[in-house]
Order: structure tokens, then C-alpha cells, then sequence
């Protein structure tokens, strides 16, 4: 059952509750997280606060190194692993991105005390070992009224890079997807066991008006986050290793052997790490495993990335909780594709198309909002008081601007409208 890969069946991909806080020897953690987005700001602030919290900051990062590596074997309980995984990505955010900007620049050095327990944390939980969708946004919230059920009017999300308000937004619009994606997988679950056709049309409908729901909320991301406060402002703290490409000298994990595979893992968040869109695209039998255009491998190598054999959606499975990925390989074995029955049924066939149409949409939407929020920003003039925050961003074409995930926006979502439109009956 769903249970097996920590799918909640009232929450989804959702824990059922908050996630603990870690207490006893872990406590420096949290104490150093809770401190962190008082006294640190971008290393390429300039502004009169970050310039007076400067000294804070040095000193705050002084501590970073000199804590001792702890011993994670105390932790077995599954919950207290997620959370320590939030706490050390977001440690690594803000250390890695308040430093001062290095000439000529240098890779940074994440210090042991965080990156080998976060290289440990997340081989138990078979997550990549840096910041995810997961620690913005899955397990990133607790109840307003601890005594009333999880839902979206009674969920506040607990940490944010900027303290604004829209990016606040930006994570409770996504939490409210996965929370809607809670009841598709109800739904799947009792279709995977016993597949039948009045069952099947009316699961393809739901697919349908659940899609539809997901893209009201996707658009209403820009009634709460303005698309500048989020590209200068939000975006830069969610860069991973090597996230501006060939000339960015990425970060070491001291204290971690450089070889070890998990490592190769390091890109940062992205709404391509959600399993609700995974599970949407196997249970349609959408395919994004088709090899890419001559142009489109060019563009890649262009940015360093040909070594990445793995397309992006397989890369970004890596970046979820490893239960998580074993539910959508439980899913691509299972026999019951609705694609299939579909084709062989032609009063399904009508509600099938509409679901496709339906993701194509939204994938469209997607990829507007991605445009307005990165590509278009990519021109805008920074804040006054930020050292050019990505430099040379305004001399890349539309095609190389990379999205949160470190992926060329405009490339993999077009990708993505054209493999949902392919299937179509």
C-alpha cells in the first residue's frame, strides 16, 4: 500500500504532522538556523543593514566551522532525519551564499561540521545532500492550531532565505498543490486495485479537474510573490553547486570524499522534484525520457552539462526521498496504464484527451510564469545596493538562463508541453 512509501493517505507526499524539531546535542543546529536570517545576507549585498551585519555574519560562519561533526547513528526516527536534512541544507544555503564574493573566484568550502552529517543524513534517507523541494516546501511547515487537521487555512511555512512575504507565498501556493495531489493518490490507489472502467473514466475526469485546480493555483503565485522580489531577492539563495555554469568553480564538501556519487547531486530546488507532477505524468503515461534535439545537446554542452546523460526529470527524481522514488518505480511497473485502457476504449477516450489537454495547459502556464520570473528578471537592473548578483546573465539568451534547479528554462519546459501533447489519442 501507499503507507509502504510514506504517502499519508489524508496528507500525500505530505508528513501527516510537522515535522519534529531536533533537540539534545542537535540543538546547535536549530539554534544556528533560527540566528541565521537575522544576521546573514547575501554576500553580494551591499546594502546599509547587510554592510552593519558583516561582522555578525563572519562570526556566525566562524562558528560554522569550529562546531564539531556529530554523530548521527542517535538518530533513527525518520521524521528527526527529514528534519535534520532541513536544517543542514539551509545551513549550507546560508553559509555558502553570505560569503563575501571571492577574485578571482574560488570554490566554497562547505565546513565538515555541516557536510558530513548532511552527506549521511540524506544516504539514510536517499535524498541529495544539498537544499530540495522537500526542505522549501514539503517539510517545511507547521500548524497554526496544532489541534485542528492539516489543511492549507491552518498551515504557516517555517523558514524563508528573504523574510518577505512573497516568498512565504511562493512555498504555501506549492504546499497547497501537493496537499491537493493527496487526493489523486487516494484515488490511484483504489484504481491500481481494482482497475475498472466506470472507475477509470471517472479517475481520468478527476485527473482532469485536479489539473485545472493545480493551475489556478500555479497562476495565483503571482497574486502573493512579485517576479523581481523573487529573482534578486529569493532566488539567488536557492543556487546549487555550479548553478551559473562552466566558470562556476562549485563547492567541496569538506571532510566528504569528492567521489562519492551523491555528490554529483547538487543543483538546488525546483518544482521538477514534486512527485504529484511525477505520479500525474506515469499515471498518463506521459513520456520525458526522449532523446534531446541536436540544438537542444549543444545548448547543453554549451553549459557545461553533457556529462549528464540522465534526462532532467529522472535527474530531478534523485533529488526526492528515496521511499518517494521507489512509489513512482511501484507505479511505472504497475500494468493498469489508463494511456492503455484508453486506447482500447473509445468512451474513455474523450476524458482521456481532456486530461492531457488539461497538463498541457498547465505546462504552459508553467512555463509562463518561468519566463516572467527568470528570464524576463534576467534583465532587469539589480537593486541598487546588489552586487551584480549573477554576473553576465544579461548577455545569455533566453535559452541559457537556467532555471532554480540549475536547468535552461525555456528548453525543458518546452520539452515538457511537447512530450504531454504527444500522447494524446
Amino acid at each position: 500500500s501507499q503507507t509502504d512509501f510514506d504517502i499519508d493517505p489524508v496528507t500525500g507526499f505530505l508528513p501527516s504532522e510537522p515535522l519534529p524539531r531536533l533537540s539534545g546535542q542537535y540543538k546547535i543546529w536549530e539554534d544556528a538556523l533560527a540566528e541565521a536570517p537575522e544576521i546573514l545576507r547575501l554576500g553580494e549585498d551591499l546594502s546599509e543593514e547587510a554592510l552593519a551585519l558583516k561582522t555578525a555574519g563572519e562570526s556566525w560562519r566562524v562558528r560554522m566551522r569550529l562546531t564539531p561533526v556529530l554523530d548521527i547513528q542517535p538518530l533513527t526516527d525518520q521524521r528527526l532525519l527529514q528534519r535534520a536534512h532541513v536544517v543542514l541544507t539551509w545551513l549550507v544555503q546560508y553559509y555558502v551564499h553570505s560569503l563575501p564574493p571571492a577574485l578571482p573566484p574560488a570554490p566554497k568550502i562547505v565546513p565538515k561540521s555541516i557536510a558530513v552529517p548532511l552527506v549521511e543524513v540524506s544516504r539514510i534517507l536517499r535524498i541529495a545532500p544539498v537544499i530540495t523541494f522537500a526542505d522549501t516546501v514539503t517539510w517545511n511547515w507547521e500548524l497554526i492550531y496544532p489541534d485542528k487537521p492539516v489543511t492549507i487555512d491552518n498551515m504557516a511555512i517555517v523558514h524563508s532565505f528573504s523574510g518577505r512575504e512573497d516568498e512565504q507565498h511562493f512555498y504555501q501556493v506549492q504546499a497547497t498543490i501537493e496537499l491537493h495531489g493527496a487526493h489523486l493518490l487516494r484515488m490511484i490507489e483504489g484504481y491500481n486495485q481494482i482497475p475498472i472502467l466506470d472507475d477509470c473514466v471517472s479517475i481520468t475526469r478527476l485527473a482532469r479537474q485536479m489539473i485545472e485546480e493545480m493551475s489556478n493555483l500555479i497562476q495565483s503565485i503571482r497574486d502573493g510573490c512579485n517576479p523581481y522580489v523573487f529573482y534578486w531577492y529569493m532566488r539567488p539563495w536557492y543556487n546549487g553547486s555550479g548553478a551559473k555554469g562552466p566558470s562556476d568553480s562549485g563547492w567541496i564538501y569538506e571532510g566528504v570524499d569528492s567521489a562519492v556519487p551523491e555528490l554529483q547531486y547538487l543543483s538546488g530546488p525546483s518544482g521538477g522534484q514534486s512527485a504529484v507532477i511525477h505520479v500525474l505524468d506515469l499515471f498518463l503515461g506521459i513520456s520525458h525520457d526522449k532523446p534531446e534535439k541536436d540544438q537542444d545537446l549543444k545548448s547543453r554542452a554549451k553549459n557545461g552539462k553533457a556529462h549528464q546523460p540522465q534526462g532532467f526529470m529522472e535527474r530531478m527524481r534523485m533529488y526526492m526521498l528515496g521511499k518517494h522514488r521507489e512509489y513512482l518505480q511501484h507505479l511505472e511497473k504497475s500494468p493498469c496504464f489508463v494511456r492503455d485502457v484508453a486506447r482500447r476504449t473509445p468512451v474513455l477516450q474523450g476524458p482521456y484527451n481532456n486530461a492531457i489537454a488539461a497538463l498541457k495547459k498547465l505546462r504552459g502556464l508553467h512555463m509562463r510564469i518561468a519566463i516572467s520570473y527568470v528570464v524576463d528578471m534576467a534583465k532587469t537592473t539589480p537593486p541598487p545596493a546588489v552586487n551584480r548578483l549573477v554576473p553576465g546573465i544579461e548577455e545569455q539568451g533566453i535559452e541559457q538562463v537556467r532555471g532554480t534547479g540549475g536547468n535552461e528554462v525555456a528548453i525543458l519546459l518546452k520539452a515538457g508541453i511537447n512530450a504531454t501533447a504527444e500522447v494524446a489519442l
